[in-house]
């Protein structure tokens, strides 16, 4: 059985640590804005790891500084929960060097997606423990459509009861071309259509997965989690195109996995993935044959962005105007 973390409540130490990205790109506005909102909506006091500014030629600081923080945070008896900066590429520098022993023997929430997907992994399967794929520090600073990350966050590890998702609301037109002009295009999220059933079903088990090219990283590795028999959550980012996302996917099924459920974030406009591809990948894998599939779920590279516990449990429910996630156990 996997840990669950304390829950957080209110007034609770937060540390921010960076084990992929350096806070040294995140702006003193965003810094700042994060703090704030997280002071304001939950009354954390928010602590900085001692390395979270250092910075080299990658973005992102030495790898005994990374470790370190992640360390500290775990071991302090006064910080509750850990939150990441960003996500980015290198975390996965950091697993043969954790102490899975202190961080088993200290579990606490720790939260983050993207790039944090491989600590997420790693924690699950050496040290047992439940983590949260779910915002950034950095995202707290953001003010559009935010209300509903925030809601997902606290509900998921503030409170014991189980957590049932609908769909976010979609986004008007008028908000829908703002986002387009001021993302420049790039990693603005796809329009918000609700979520798609692409095979319908209903699946009951454990819940894994996270940013789908980040997990695969993790494959021949001695912190791949187990997969077998789990509601997978699946998604990608805005450098991701339909052929990456297609063969990644292809890659983690054929590791022999097979999973009750299947989840998919909301792709980003850049992706160039709509329904009717999805839909193509999904029912060209044998190994999703007969099973549910849910897809431009609010998880990963969107907004509003919900959180979920990597190692939990969840009930999964594909049918045509009957869509629903509940997270059972987080």
């Amino acid at each position: 059985m996997t840990t669950l973390p304390p829950r957080l409540k209110a007034g609770d130490r937060i540390r921010v640590v960076a084990p992929s990205m350096s806070l040294s790109l995140v702006s003193d506005a965003t810094r700042t804005g994060a703090v704030a909102r997280l002071t304001a909506e939950f009354g954390f006091d928010v602590t900085f790891g001692a390395h979270v500014d250092e910075s080299g030629p990658l973005g992102t600081g030495p790898i005994a500084g990374r470790v370190a923080d992640l360390h500290d945070a775990f071991a302090d008896p006064t910080v509750a929960g850990i939150l990441t900066v960003l996500g980015g590429f290198h975390a996965n520098q950091l697993l043969p060097h954790l102490d899975y022993d202190l961080i088993r023997a200290n579990p606490k929430v720790f939260c983050g997606f993207s790039d944090i997907t491989a600590l997420q992994g790693a924690l699950l399967a050496r040290a047992g423990l439940v983590t949260y794929s779910g915002p950034h520090f950095s995202t707290f600073a953001m003010q559009e459509h935010n209300e509903a990350t925030i809601e997902a966050f606290r509900r998921c590890v503030f409170e014991d009861a189980p957590v049932s998702w609908v769909p976010a609301s979609a986004w008007t037109d008028d908000e829908w071309y703002r986002l387009q002009d001021t993302a420049e295009g790039r990693d603005a999220p796809a329009r918000n259509e609700g979520w798609w059933v692409l095979q319908p079903g209903t699946a009951n088990g454990p819940l894994v997965g996270g940013n789908l090219c980040t997990l695969n990283l993790l494959q021949g590795t001695p912190y791949w989690p187990d997969l077998d028999g789990a509601v997978l959550v699946i998604e990608d980012d805005f450098e991701s195109h339909a052929h990456d996302f297609a063969r990644n996917l292809t890659s983690l099924l054929q590791t022999g996995i097979g999973v009750r459920g299947l989840v998919v974030g909301r792709f980003q406009r850049k992706s160039g993935v709509d329904q009717e591809l999805l839909r193509h990948i999904v029912t060209s894998a044998p190994q999703l044959a007969g099973v549910p599939v849910l897809a431009n779920v609010d998880v990963g590279h969107t907004n509003p962005l919900y959180t979920f516990p990597v190692g939990g449990s969840c009930y999964l429910a594909a049918e045509p105007g009957a869509v629903e996630i509940v997270l059972t156990r987080h």
